[in-house]
């Protein structure tokens, strides 16, 4: 059984952080305990926790100075303040920097445990990586939470790089086969004579190789939930069998005769157009139906400007603590250049540009400069994000026909595939590596692109 996530408590007073932590561990919570702002930036930085507890006067680093660095390193990470000092101006800044409330000492155990009851993060939400500021997200996560409440298989779709596994890790840790296993598998990244074994298992002699028998990723994932990843990238001879096994629920292995029932959630992504693919006859229109149950357009980074600059920071202060430069900021200069790139490439394009500006920021403030966002055009004001998502809610679980959106997606992705491409000189592999992209999608979109008469050789 996995341990429960510790509550931190940070008070520079060690009578005082003892009797707050005999409090909290007589009712059954695991406690960790800093003695300044310093050690507790230190702890959080090796270890999650599902809430701070802080005092406000302390030094050198104040409670106030502490709650701002917390929300700029972890800022989904609640934080209760405790003052002996009635002080309003100070309690208004806390509560504009991020403060979930304050307790004015001296409180009695029964205030601070229900403070901790009612702030403190489930343990699910604390261990993921979800941050969702933006209301276009906030409403995205509200829909995921809801549907994993229920069984029902989900299609996720959204350019790529938008975080469709973090939505599906999402669904599952929220679900009630979160004790169960997460298994993904990329049906891109797999060469289609092995993709089959892969998904449902081979029995021994099956085929030439098959030294002995394998449990494939349905199996893997019983009692769990499955996410078949890129799934508009199966070959259609597999889709059929594919459908079988979610229409009966069960799976042969290969070379088998004995069915395995099968409990198991499914969650399917795609970066394509699903009705398009299926117009075009590269997806089974049945199957299609059978992942729609409960459809998620996740939205571009764009689309949701918000969520940008948490993002980087989350980024930042990850890469740059794996580089032994935990100290690194974004100046405000930077956090604007973000905000106004157009992220072709989404989050995986986002995360990529911190890890860059980790190696490449001369000092302990990231600059303009040390982005290379150089080659990055800015947004134009008929782009603005907000217009563009104007009613998230319904977008969000329409179906994903959505021909504007999806047209306005295709077109940026494909001009930033080919842009990329030039780059390195026509080389698939390097373009792939940039892309974040298998060789094999890449083939795929390259290849319709010359259909479509975007691509001449």
């Amino acid at each position: 059984m996995t341990p429960a996530l510790p509550i931190l408590v940070v008070e520079d007073d060690a009578a005082l952080r003892e009797a707050v932590c005999d409090t909290l561990e007589l009712a059954g919570l695991a406690v960790v305990s800093a003695g300044g702002g310093d050690a507790a930036l230190q702890l959080l930085a090796e270890r999650t926790v599902s809430l701070v507890v802080s005092d406000v006067r302390m030094r050198p680093i104040d409670g106030i100075t502490l709650l701002k660095e917390i929300r700029y390193r972890h800022p989904y990470l609640p934080v209760v303040l405790m003052t002996a000092f009635a002080d309003v101006d100070r309690a208004v800044e806390a509560m504009r920097a991020g403060a979930c409330d304050f307790l004015l000492k001296p409180f009695e155990p029964k205030a601070l445990l229900d403070h901790v009851q009612r702030y403190r993060l489930p343990e699910a939400h604390a261990n993921e990586r979800a941050i969702a500021i933006d209301p276009v997200s906030v409403n995205l996560f509200a829909l995921a939470g809801r549907v994993a409440q229920s069984d029902s298989t989900v299609l996720l779709t959204g350019e790529s790089g938008v975080g469709k596994e973090v939505v599906a890790r999402f669904i599952h840790q929220h679900s009630a086969r979160s004790k169960g296993p997460f298994v993904a598998i990329n049906c891109a990244a797999i060469p289609d004579s092995l993709l089959e074994a892969t998904l449902f298992g081979y029995e021994k002699g099956a085929f030439s190789g098959a030294q002995q028998a394998q449990a494939g990723k349905f199996e893997q994932a019983q009692h769990g939930s499955l996410l078949l990843d890129e799934i508009t990238e199966m070959p259609l001879g597999l889709q059929a069998k594919l459908l079988r096994v979610l229409q009966e629920r069960e799976v042969e292995r290969v070379g088998g005769k004995q069915p395995v029932i099968l409990d198991i959630r499914v969650i399917a992504t795609s970066n394509r157009d699903m009705a398009d693919a299926v117009a075009r006859g590269h997806f089974r229109e049945d199957l299609f139906y059978r992942l729609n149950v409960f459809p998620l357009l996740i939205p571009a980074l764009r689309q949701r400007g918000e969520d940008i600059a948490p993002l980087a920071r989350h980024f930042l202060a990850q890469h740059g603590l794996r580089a032994g430069r935990p100290g690194l900021r974004l100046s405000a200069a930077a956090e604007t250049a973000l905000r106004q790139h157009a992220w072709p490439g989404n989050v995986r394009e986002l995360e990529n540009v911190m890890q860059r500006a980790v190696i490449l920021a001369p000092g302990d403030r990231v600059e303009i400069d040390s982005l290379h966002l150089a080659a990055a055009a800015p947004l134009a004001p008929s782009a603005a994000p907000r217009r563009e998502m104007a009613a998230p809610t319904t977008t969000v679980a329409a179906s994903p026909a959505a021909p504007r959106n999806a047209n306005k997606m295709s077109e940026v992705e494909r001009e930033h595939i080919l842009a990329t491409l030039a780059s390195v000189d026509g080389s698939r592999t390097l373009a792939g590596q940039r892309l974040g992209m298998s060789e094999r999608t890449l083939r795929h979109k390259l290849r319709q692109y010359r259909l479509d008469g975007f691509l001449k050789t």
